[in-house]
C-alpha cells in the first residue's frame, strides 16, 4: 500500500500561495459534509485541507506539488455521488471544483457549449434551453456538476433515446496526476486518431485525471414533449410491457417504472398529490418530436400496446403543468426514500431489458426473506434499476448483517442475468468488491495497469474503483 505524507504547515503555506488563503480551509474550518457524499454510510473520511479552486492552473499547481510530495488528492464537485467516490479516504488535499462554474462559450454553428467542470447540470439545462437547444443527458440529480457527470458517465432518464454523458462529450481539458494540463478530443464530429483517451477518462471517477473544462454536444430542443402515465394492476404486467414497446420500434425519450410505495413516499416528501395512485405499478413514458401530430401517432400506438398488455388506463400529460406534477415526483424518489429511514444502502445495477422482471422478482423475494424494507424504481427502457435498502428500526448489528447478505445477492443476481454492478452511479470505494466479482481478474489487471500509467504514485483519488 502506498505510504502518503501527512500535511505540515509548509504545505498549507504553499497552497495559500497557489490560491488565495480565503479559499483554503484547514482543521475546524472544514465543513463536515466534505467527509461524505449523498450516502453518509460511505463517508466519515475528513480531508486535512480543502481548497476551492477557480481555474485549471490552480489545479495543475496543486497536483504538481502533491505528486512531488506524495500527498493524496481527492477531486470533488457537488458531492452528490452515491458510492463514496469523492470522499478523501486517505485524508490529504480535497480539491473542490464547485467555484469553477462558468459557461465559457455557446457555439451555435457547431452546436456545442464549453463549460467549466463546476457548472451545475440544472444551470446548463436552463442556459441552453433559452437558446432553444438541449443537452440530452438527464440524470435525476440536477444539482450535480458537469464534471461529476463526466466522471461517472451519468445516464439518466433520457438515455433510452439519446444515450449517456459519454455520447455528448466532444473535448475535455484535464489535469493529470503530475500536474500537466492536457486537452483530449476536439470539436470535430469524427476522430480516429489513435486511442480514445477522452473516453477512457470519462467514467474514471477522478482516479486518472481531473476534468476542469468540457466541450459538450447539443441538439435542437424538441418542439413538442408529451408524457404517458400508465397504471398496471401488478408489476409483472408493467415490466413485461417494456419489451413489447421496444419491439414496436417506438422510441420513447424516457421509459421509467415505479411502484405505489415509492409514489406515496414522494407525495409525502413533496406535500403534493400524484395524479394517480390507484394501481400497484406504473410505466411513465415521454415522447418528443417536431410536431404534435408526430407525437400523437407514436403515443397512440404505444397506448394500444399497453392496454392490450393489461394496463388499467393510459393518462396523457400534454401540458407543461401536468408533466411537471409527474416528473417532479419522479425526481425526488431518492430523497423521499432517504427521508423515510435513518440509514440506507443502495445498488445501481443494470441488466438486459428482457430480464428486468426476473430481477425485480428477486428483489421482492429478498425483502420478504430478510424482513428488510426495500424500495426500487428505475429506467425500464435501458434496464438500469435503483434498489434501496432501508434500515428503519433494525438494530445496527442486525442491519449490517442483513444488508451485507442482501447486497451480495443483488449483485450476484445482476451478474447471473448478464448485467453489471453499476449502470450510472459508478463504483467509488463502496462497490469495489462487487466490481471485481463482476468483471474478473483480467479486466481488473488492465484497469490497474491504466491507473499506473496515468498515476504511478497513486496520489489521485486513491482507494477508488480498483
Amino acid at each position: 500500500m502506498t505510504q502518503y505524507r501527512k500535511l505540515i504547515d509548509h504545505d498549507i503555506e504553499v497552497l495559500n500561495n497557489i490560491c488565495s488563503p480565503e479559499r483554503v480551509y484547514t482543521i475546524d474550518k472544514i465543513n463536515a459534509d466534505y467527509s461524505h457524499d449523498e450516502m453518509p454510510e460511505y463517508g466519515k473520511f475528513m480531508p486535512e485541507v480543502v481548497v476551492e479552486i477557480i481555474n485549471s492552473k490552480e489545479v495543475s499547481a496543486i497536483m504538481k506539488y502533491a505528486y512531488e510530495n506524495n500527498i493524496p488528492v481527492t477531486p470533488r464537485g457537488s458531492g452528490t455521488g452515491l458510492c463514496g467516490g469523492a470522499v478523501p479516504i486517505y485524508g490529504g488535499i480535497l480539491i473542490s471544483l464547485a467555484k469553477m462554474n462558468r459557461i465559457l462559450e455557446l457555439d451555435e454553428e457547431n452546436l456545442t457549449v464549453t463549460v467549466e467542470a463546476g457548472v451545475l447540470l440544472m444551470d446548463l439545462i436552463e442556459y441552453v434551453s433559452e437558446h432553444k437547444l438541449l443537452y440530452p443527458p438527464d440524470p435525476g440529480e440536477k444539482s450535480a456538476t458537469i464534471g461529476g457527470n463526466i466522471m461517472t458517465n451519468a445516464g439518466g432518464m433520457r438515455a433510452v433515446k439519446y444515450g449517456v454523458t459519454r455520447d455528448y462529450i466532444m473535448e475535455i481539458t484535464a489535469v493529470l496526476p503530475n500536474g500537466e494540463i492536457t486537452k483530449f478530443g476536439g470539436k470535430t464530429t469524427k476522430n480516429s486518431s489513435g486511442y480514445s483517451l477522452k473516453d477512457l477518462i470519462i467514467g474514471s471517477e477522478g482516479t486518472i485525471a481531473i476534468v476542469t473544462e468540457a466541450v459538450l454536444k447539443l441538439i435542437p430542443k424538441p418542439k413538442v414533449v408529451m408524457s404517458l402515465l400508465v397504471p398496471f394492476k401488478d408489476l409483472d404486467a408493467c415490466i413485461n410491457t417494456v419489451p413489447k414497446i421496444i419491439r414496436s420500434k417506438a422510441v420513447p425519450t424516457a421509459m421509467e417504472f415505479m411502484q405505489r410505495e415509492v409514489i406515496e413516499a414522494a407525495e409525502e416528501y413533496l406535500g403534493k398529490k400524484f395524479p394517480d395512485k390507484s394501481s400497484d405499478a406504473y410505466l411513465l413514458l415521454t415522447f418528443d418530436g417536431s410536431s404534435r401530430d408526430e407525437i400523437e401517432r407514436i403515443y397512440e400506438d404505444v397506448a394500444d400496446i399497453c392496454l392490450e398488455a393489461g394496463a388499467v388506463d393510459v393518462f396523457i400529460s400534454d401540458t407543461e403543468e401536468r408533466q411537471e406534477s409527474i416528473w417532479n415526483a419522479r425526481g425526488v424518489f431518492l430523497e423521499a426514500i432517504k427521508s423515510s429511514t435513518p440509514s440506507m444502502d443502495e445498488c445501481d445495477v443494470v441488466v438486459p431489458r428482457n430480464r428486468i422482471v426476473e430481477y425485480v422478482k428477486h428483489v421482492n423475494t429478498l425483502e420478504k426473506q430478510y424482513d428488510v424494507r426495500i424500495r426500487s424504481f428505475g429506467h425500464a427502457g435501458d434496464g438500469n434499476l435503483h434498489v434501496y435498502l432501508c434500515k428503519d428500526n433494525l438494530e445496527d448489528d442486525v442491519w449490517k448483517l442483513r444488508c451485507s447478505k442482501i447486497m451480495k445477492s443483488l449483485y450476484d443476481k445482476a451478474i447471473e442475468l448478464g448485467g453489471q454492478v453499476s449502470g450510472e452511479h459508478g463504483i467509488g470505494h463502496a462497490k469495489m468488491p462487487y466490481l471485481k466479482e463482476s468483471i474478473g481478474n483480467m479486466q481488473i489487471s488492465l484497469m490497474e495497469g491504466i491507473k499506473r500509467v496515468f498515476d504511478p504514485k497513486n496520489v489521485l483519488n486513491p482507494g477508488k474503483i480498483i
